[in-house]
């Protein structure tokens, strides 16, 4: 006897939402497993070793520009050189620093030692002479007048601090009395 027929009715199941669903349509395969595991394991063994190319390309870079550094001051300090082999630079720097004078010159050191506020000129400049307002006789008398009567130390008036005299105690030596 024929088996009876049964019928089948579709039974409409709920439509998962949002990840669910996505979840449901990802079919993994051996191969795709294989691959994922062959990028994961890359990506391990690669970091490393991609990090010290990193470091070592910025040590590089770096030692770069010292060599850079050091050869600029190599070029300067060979300018400097044979500047100083240059008679008249050599002469120039003798006058300046020195004050050296070639024979038969005579130098005059000038020293300013007047306060700031009378070495400030408000006059215009012009090409005529003129003549200053300073008694020089009478700022000499006083310079020598002020050194011959001061009571001050050499060491105040050089500017260097005394040490203070520190209190000495004399151990006194016990006395015998003598027979």
């Amino acid at each position: 006897m024929p088996k009876p027929r049964t019928r089948r009715v579709p039974v409409r199941m709920p439509r998962p939402t949002g990840s669910g669903r996505w979840l449901r349509q990802l079919h993994f395969s051996a191969y795709s497993l294989v691959m994922m595991g062959v990028l994961v394991l890359a990506v391990v063994i690669l970091a490393p070793t991609v990090q010290a190319f990193l470091t070592q390309r910025q040590q590089i870079a770096d030692q770069q520009h010292a060599v850079d550094q050091l050869s600029a001051r190599v070029d300067a300090l060979k300018d400097q050189r044979a500047r100083w082999n240059d008679p008249s630079y050599l002469r120039a720097q003798a006058r300046d620093r020195l004050y050296y004078v070639m024979p038969g010159e005579v130098s005059y050191l000038v020293i300013d030692d007047r306060p700031p506020a009378a070495a400030k000129n408000d006059g215009p400049v012009t090409s005529k002479l003129q003549k200053t307002q300073t008694d020089w006789v009478g700022s000499l008398f006083g310079s020598f007048m002020g050194a011959g009567l001061t009571e001050a130390t050499p060491q105040q008036l050089s500017g260097t601090p005394t040490p203070a005299p520190t209190p000495t105690t004399a151990p006194t030596a016990p006395t015998t009395p003598k027979k």
